[in-house]
Formats: structure tokens, sequence, C-alpha cells
């Protein structure tokens, strides 16, 4: 019998592997249930990472190895216009680093950042299963897993960390609350002639923020939100054409632009499970929610979730007690449900706020932007709440483990 398996190998997944063997070494027995570990697809997603992620990353030993792929943003300008405005003014603009003169965050291609996992992944022993779930069974003491190669695997813990269609939730009969917000975010990855400085900008749009951020080198990814039925008219133009609507969108900043490959859509939604936890069961990453990306909040909400299920797996493991026990999965869900209510809450209303074309609104918010962007005191607060140092920070998003 394993003490833990974990189902996903994605970001999540594989940094609750590496964190868990950071902490207990081999002899907690650790397996990580993925058909796709080392055989992925490349894609253009691009994620940010904030300091907090970044210290996760640094104690269970990844950032090293991807520290010279991964872009610092040292300012984030956001404007509110349309369209077809000539001239966006800034409204807000985030430029001071933490106290400690580090940025508040990075870029890393999602690529970079999972080839970076499975490596120190496998260089630490953790045992893979290549092959997919099948089935999850309650034993009373145990949590039985049903692979589709017919094996069968045992553990007191199983944790769900297979995304949107996690079938470790469905199998538990956790249902999710949410809703579609009929918009999907187009992906790209470009060059271009001049260098963006590490700028990230967010302009908002009726539609939705069209976001240019920044990658190592004269490079960026933009991430566009558009109604869905204009996102398939979009990613069906030629490159020449894509990118004089993108430019209209953006403007001449940055120069030429070029696509690195081709842009990619994701259907926009927004959900979270009324429960992270069952009997011998949690969830964390996209099992257990989903955001909008507008403030790149997504795969730093699953690290949190690793840091606080490491930690609540800690206090059980060091007095020798159950892994699934009831305490500890208690203590996650206390630490992650009302944290991630409170984001998707946050970045639900945004997106409503912003995303439309009332003069009114218009005014209100572009208001409220203009006296933020006044406030340094209350600018520093919002950047280490977005960099995941406010509060009560668990260990590892300091950068020590548990």
């Amino acid at each position: 019998m394993h003490d833990i398996l974990i189902s996903g190998g994605g970001v999540a997944g594989l940094s609750l592997a590496l964190a868990l063997r950071r902490t207990f070494g081999p002899q907690l027995r650790v397996a990580v249930i993925d058909p796709a570990f080392g055989s992925r697809e490349a894609n253009v997603r691009t994620s940010a990472l904030t300091a907090g992620s970044r210290n996760l990353l640094g104690a269970i030993g990844v950032w090293d190895r991807i520290s010279e792929r991964a872009q610092p943003i040292l300012a984030m300008k956001i404007t509110d216009s349309r369209r077809n405005d000539a001239v966006r003014p800034l409204f807000l603009a985030f430029d001071e680093p933490l106290e400690d003169g580090a940025p508040f965050a990075w870029m890393i291609q999602n690529r970079d950042l999972v080839e970076a996992l499975e490596t120190e992944v496998t260089s630490a022993g953790v045992e893979i299963v290549r092959t997919a779930v099948s089935r999850v069974t309650d034993q009373g003491r145990a949590v039985e897993i049903r692979l589709r190669d017919g094996q069968s695997l045992s553990a007191k813990l199983v944790v769900g960390a297979d995304g949107v269609q996690s079938r470790v939730r469905r199998s538990c009969g956790i249902e999710t609350i949410g809703h579609d917000y009929r918009r999907t975010a187009i992906v790209a990855t470009l060059s271009h002639e001049e260098s963006h400085g590490g700028v990230a900008v967010q302009h908002f749009l009726p539609p939705g923020p069209f976001a240019m951020l920044p990658l190592i080198g004269r490079r960026s990814s933009i991430v566009w939100t558009e109604y869905a039925d204009q996102a398939r008219t979009f990613l069906s133009l030629p490159e020449e054409d894509f990118l004089a609507e993108m430019d209209r969108r953006f403007g001449p900043s940055l120069g030429r632009f070029s696509l690195e490959g081709r842009p990619a859509a994701f259907p926009l939604r927004v959900y979270m499970a009324r429960r992270f936890t069952s009997r011998r069961i949690a969830l964390i990453g996209d099992a257990a929610h989903l955001v909008h990306p507008l403030a790149g909040q997504g795969l730093n909400l699953g690290l949190r979730d690793v840091a606080a299920l490491t930690g609540a797996l800690a206090k059980q493991l060091r007095l020798g007690l159950d892994p699934g026990a009831e305490e500890a999965l208690a203590s996650y869900e206390r630490a992650r449900f009302f944290d991630t209510a409170a984001m998707i809450a946050g970045t639900d209303g945004l997106h409503w706020l912003f995303s439309n074309d009332s003069a009114p609104l218009r005014f209100i918010r572009d208001l409220g932007l203009g006296l933020v962007n006044r406030m340094p005191r209350l600018k520093r607060s919002l950047v280490r709440e977005a960099a995941g140092l406010a509060g009560d920070t668990p260990s590892m998003l300091r950068g020590l483990l548990p």
C-alpha cells in the first residue's frame, strides 16, 4: 500500500510530490499517476509565477532549473479603453519591487516549468505510474484506485490533481459551482523588434482584457480575451491579418511582430468545488478551482494548495499519524477554501466590472484606478497580496519546507 497517491502530473501534482519527497524522504511512499508524464505536447501557454510561488519552487529544488528561462516582471501597466481609441491613458501602474528588492512576479512558459518538474521528480526517485485512473473507491481505511490497464493501487490518501475534468473529484461525488463566461482566451507567443523592458501591459477592452506579458528576450505572450464567435474568426485569419488585428488592440510600441507557432484558444469559465476534501481524498489545483486569467493567479492558487496540504500533512506525519485522517484534511480545507473563494469572487467581479462599454461605469472604474495609483501604501499592499506574501503565509511560500 502507498501512503499517498497523486492523480495528475501537472504543475500542482508534481510540485506536491516533490514537496513530500523533500520533506519526508523516501520512507513516505508516494506515487504520481499520469499517462502523459514525459510525453506532453508543447503548447503556447504561459504563467505568471508570484514571489510566493517562486519561493516554493526554490524550496523543492526546481527554481534553479528554470530561473534563466523566467522573465522578471518589473512593472505592470493597466489601461481602460475602447478598441479604436487613439489614446489609451495609463490609469494604474505597479512598478516597485518587494521589500527585499525582488520582482513581484516572473513569466515562464508552462512547458519549461513542467519539464523541470518532471526532471526533478525523476531525479528524486518519485514513483511514476504511466496510465490513467479509471475508478476511485473508498475502502474505509484506504482508497483503491483502479487503473485503465487493469491494475489496482491503494493508499491512505489520494490527491486529485487531475485538472478540470478530474476523475477523482467526480468519483467521490464532489460537485462544482461556477459559470461559463462565453468568451475565449486567444494565446500566442510573439517576437518583436523592440525590448519590452520587463513591463507587462493589460488593456481592458469591452470583451475582456488584452494582456501583453514579457518573456525572455524580445518575446512576449499575449492573452487576448474575445467573444467566443469572434475568437473563432480571428483564429482562422492568415498570420498577417491576425497580427494586424492584434496590433489594433496593442499598438506599435514594440515594433513589428511575428508569431512563434500557431495561436491557441481556451474557453473561459470559472468554478470551485463545493468541498476540497472527502474521506481520504484531497483536491488541489484545477481539480478544485478554475479562475479567470486576468489576475494571473490560476497556477499560483494551485501552488498555494500544495503549500497548505504539505503543511497539514507534516503535522500528522511527524506525530506518526495517518495522512488521510479527517483532522489533517479538515485543516487543509480550512486553509484553502475561503482564500480560494475570495480570489474567485475578486477576479469574477473584476471581469464583470471591466468587460463592458458602459460610459458611467467606465468613469467610475477609471476614477477608482486613478485614486489607487495615487496611494503608494495601498499599491504596495496590493502588490504584496498579489505576490502571495500577505497574511498567514505557509512556510513553503516563504521558501522553507514545513
